[in-house]
């Protein structure tokens, strides 16, 4: 196969893939394998990221990939690499790795609720530097090495994301980047660079912080090991990527003031761009560093609604998967089709699943379906499947509504990409739901296709990341609100969030169990 061709190395929570695209977008090759982060018994809540085994899993990938696509290594420009945010990595003075954990880890629980001790305006101070809060950073989980494993905690030269781990796997230079390292709640985040001064308000070490790198930027080039280990060129560069939900932003062209994007994955993230910071004062929301320099996003996180699908999926559609081994048709493609049957709204049928986001205070009622009839014609399979998709909306029109309140703005439209952009009923009911033009890409599956375009960036096969997103970029459909659709919507959106409020003091009076509780918040 003839041409130049770019690599993106994705590790996410499930899976790690190796994708290949050539200069133009367009996916030549992907090798992909699942990977599981096991839970240390004496450690309940920890998850463990197997460094070693890991490891092993992406050298075959991108052996894989090579192999398969048939392609001469010396034809790819560049690599890059993208992961889940919140994971972290620590080295010892030889580079070697010490610790890693995955990005839902919560065996912190204990040292969280020492730092709300410690003072009740620690949080907040933080968030205003940093735009993080302690229910996702690195700063309790550091903390808990400390007090749990101080040997390690002594040796730690340097900490770094899981995509610079990668990065570094291949160069043997550690370094970060601003999008996924400011997720650690230890950078500062308007210049973009590590604050020593964090690390010593919680009483962490301030010298484990290693050289910060723009995405886009040459790290350097594959080492020899590296090319003996997985066919590639030890001349190909190697360039700094980012975290997941901000390169799926620049796979979607969401790089500009004003530019909003959806992902609808296992959880659904709202990203808002903006080329200046207000810090929200009521630190509810999260503030990351983009991807592209001099540029950041708001982000507010539904939780689960991918995985809620795939729960009532495994739960209730066991006649569909017989009729999908029998004739290749999905079991989503199935549900859909009876969904559209349904009228929106789901005749009154609401779910208590994930809350609008509240950073400082993050928590979920207990699960639950409410307000239907024992009337099966109405009140069925398909019309709770409706009512999941119709629920993830709600959501989001109310983490939209929370950053509009911030920014003092609104975007005129939005990009909804991932797994739940495949489908047209949720895109519909998105843009009902939300009363916006939907516009879906023709690659859904961004975070490979922006970690490409860091890749490309960094080779000059594209001038900057908006040259690339000209020539790479393309848009499939924009789906248009329904008026009728959106007024049913707006009145059910209301009873929502007076039901939610309901059902989450239920859960904090112990009645009901949260879905979901930060750790250390009571």
């Amino acid at each position: 196969m003839r041409g130049k061709f770019l690599m993106a190395i994705d590790a996410g929570t499930g899976s790690a893939r190796v994708i290949l695209f050539d200069t133009s977008g367009q996916e030549v090759c992907v090798s992909q394998a699942e990977w599981t982060h096991h839970e240390d018994e004496r450690y309940p809540g920890s998850m463990d990221f197997d460094i070693h085994k890991n490891f092993r899993i992406i050298t075959g990938l991108i052996k894989e990939t090579i192999d398969k696509s048939n392609i001469d290594p010396n034809d790819i420009l560049a690599i890059s690499t993208t992961s889940m945010r919140e994971a972290i990595v620590l080295y010892d003075v030889e580079g070697k790795e010490l610790w890693a954990c995955a990005n839902v880890d919560s065996r912190s629980n204990h040292e969280v609720s020492n730092l709300y001790s410690q003072s009740e305006s620690l949080e907040s101070e933080i968030y205003k530097l940093s735009g993080q809060t302690f229910s996702l950073g690195a700063i309790p989980r550091i903390l808990w090495v400390k007090n749990n494993l101080p040997d390690t905690y002594e040796k730690i030269k340097y900490v770094t994301m899981l995509n610079d781990w990668i990065t570094y796997r291949l160069t043997n230079i550690i370094s970060v980047e601003p999008s996924n390292g400011c997720t650690t709640g230890l950078f500062d985040l308007k210049n973009r660079l590590w604050d020593t001064t964090i690390a010593e308000k919680v009483n962490l070490r301030n010298d484990i912080f290693p050289i910060v790198y723009e995405s886009g930027t040459v790290i350097g080039t594959v080492t020899k090991e590296m090319a003996t280990l997985t066919g590639l060129n030890p001349q190909t560069l190697v360039v700094a990527g980012g975290g997941d939900a901000q390169l799926g932003c620049i796979g979607v062209g969401v790089i500009n003031e004003g530019d909003a994007a959806v992902f609808g994955g296992s959880f659904w993230q709202y990203e808002y761009t903006t080329n200046h910071v207000k810090i929200d004062d009521e630190c509810r929301v999260r503030i990351n560093c983009h991807a592209v320099p001099a540029t950041w996003q708001y982000e507010a996180i539904a939780f689960f609604p991918g995985l809620v699908m795939r729960w009532f999926r495994d739960s209730f559609c066991e006649l569909e998967k017989a009729i999908q081994i029998k004739t290749g048709e999905s079991i989503y493609a199935q549900m859909e089709k009876r969904a559209q049957n349904i009228p929106p709204g789901s005749y009154g049928v609401l779910c208590t699943f994930s809350d609008q986001m509240n950073y400082k205070s993050w928590k979920h009622a207990a699960p639950g379906f409410i307000n239907f009839k024992l009337d099966s014609e109405k009140f069925n399979k398909a019309s709770f499947y409706r009512a999941i998709m119709e629920n993830a909306a709600f959501v989001t029109k109310g983490n939209i509504e929370l950053v509009n309140e911030i920014t003092k703005t609104s975007p005129d439209s939005i990009i909804f990409a991932g797994g739940a952009s495949k489908s047209e009923l949720w895109c519909q009911i998105v843009s009902d739901v939300l009363n916006k033009p939907i516009k879906v890409p023709v690659v859904r599956e961004s975070t490979a296709l922006g970690a490409a375009i860091c890749a490309g960036v960094g080779a000059k096969v594209y001038t900057d990341f908006n040259d690339a997103i000209v020539k790479v970029i393309h848009f499939e459909k924009t789906y248009l609100p329904n008026q009728e659709n959106s007024e049913v919507y707006d009145r059910l959106y209301r009873k929502w969030k007076d039901i939610y409020k309901h059902q989450l003091e239920l859960a904090d009076s112990g009645l009901t169990d949260h879905m979901w509780i930060a750790p250390g918040i009571k």
